[in-house]
């Protein structure tokens, strides 16, 4: 029987067709075998040279064609590779916050736990070669913002994306690291150690590019839009004018993410594009306390709207990996945080400041738990809280 994600994966190693131009042609004509089924007359408007003569092998044998050759070896790796999973944009565990930007990506390889890619997330990004100030910024706004309960995005880089991952790994948190390589390619080389931390920890690393993929000044751009998306705000720690950490703001911008920077010495070239985003609006920080209360109140609005949106397109589908509790159930299979928390909840109407007044917890942390109860079936937002069900 043929792998469900090969025709997909086939569409996605075309040569010359970003992810734009896969969502286009996935929205125009229903889906990837519909794609590859259309005569070439068709797709001749569309599609580039180099990428209408590989739909043209492929059509006349899809088997011995150079795309579909590859994409069998590719299946082949993941089958042997446990720890890697490939996640389509029209799943339930696709990220509800990723898939609301303008071009999502159509396919997510990822290694780690999947599950951590629906968690509150803070990208911290910043400059490769930032000052020893800048360094310990990134580490201690990342082991707070950890501690308070958020994942830590950025993009497994040198300088300040290092040392947020490195930040929140001290604080014992989740940390997810987007790259502009394929999966089986850890760039910079000198941060596959850091790179297996973070799995182990129960992170995870992020790659919409095909296996084998290397590193190009083109995809460092492009990973950008994803670190944004995945997060509800993004922390510039140091930055250059010139910087590819202000792309990742201006994403931010776009897909209506929270912008927040760090001052700086006028003296400081790698404060120039934080100082630059500030008099453009951003959010100006000096404590990873201040990015907590701003983010706190989005929070539950935020995941209480991603929550309808995905249970309107599941309609009564069961999400897999998280089986309904029957209201009134025995609750020791709970977490014991969840435990905690339903007791807090009571059986009256609460609101989320009431939450966190009663439980002591912080908001990333107490609403990772609410989504976690809300799946399991056990309460539903009313108003501007919860109640149990």
């Amino acid at each position: 029987m043929q792998n469900p994600y090969f025709l997909s994966l086939v569409l996605h190693r075309l040569p010359d067709l970003g992810a734009a131009t896969y969502s286009f042609l996935i929205e125009y004509f229903g889906s990837a075998q519909a794609v590859l089924k259309q005569p070439l007359a068709t797709l001749e408007p569309m599609l580039k040279a180099a990428t209408l003569a590989a739909i043209r092998d492929f059509q006349q044998d899809p088997a011995g064609s150079a795309v579909g050759c590859q994409v069998m070896a590719d299946l082949q790796w993941l089958e042997e590779r446990q720890d890697i999973h490939l996640l389509g944009l029209q799943e339930n565990d696709y990220p509800e916050l990723l898939r609301r930007i303008a071009r999502p990506p159509p396919l997510l390889f990822i290694r780690g736990d999947i599950s951590c890619l629906s968690l509150p997330q803070l990208a911290i990004v910043g400059s490769r070669n930032p000052s020893p100030g800048g360094v310990e910024n990134a580490h201690r706004f990342a082991r707070h913002l950890a501690a308070q309960g958020f994942a830590i995005t950025s993009g497994l880089a040198l300088g300040v994306d290092a040392a947020a991952h490195q930040g929140a790994l001290a604080a014992e948190g989740r940390t997810l690291a987007v790259m502009g390589t394929g999966i089986d390619s850890i760039y910079p080389t000198r941060h596959a150690d850091l790179a297996q931390s973070i799995v182990d920890s129960g992170g995870a690393l992020i790659s919409e590019f095909p296996l084998g993929t290397a590193a190009r000044a083109a995809h460092f751009p492009q990973r950008n839009r994803i670190i944004s998306g995945l997060s509800l705000g993004v922390l510039v720690v140091e930055a250059a004018i010139q910087s590819g950490s202000l792309i990742t703001a201006k994403a931010a911008l776009q897909q209506n993410r929270e912008v927040f920077a760090i001052p700086g010495s006028i003296h400081n070239p790698m404060a120039r594009g934080c100082h630059q985003l500030i008099r453009q609006g951003a959010t100006l920080v000096e404590t990873a306390q201040d990015i907590v209360e701003q983010l706190g109140a989005l929070l539950g609005y935020q995941y209480q709207s991603l929550l309808r949106e995905r249970a309107e397109r599941q309609a009564e589908v069961e999400i897999p990996n998280h089986p309904a509790v029957e209201p009134g159930s025995d609750l020791q299979a709970l977490l014991f945080a969840e435990q905690q928390l339903m007791d807090a909840i009571g059986f009256d109407p609460v609101t989320i400041d009431e939450l966190i007044q009663r439980t002591g917890h912080p908001v990333g942390l107490l609403m990772a738990h609410l989504v976690n109860l809300e799946i399991k079936g056990l309460i539903q937002p009313v108003g501007g809280g919860y109640q149990r069900l």
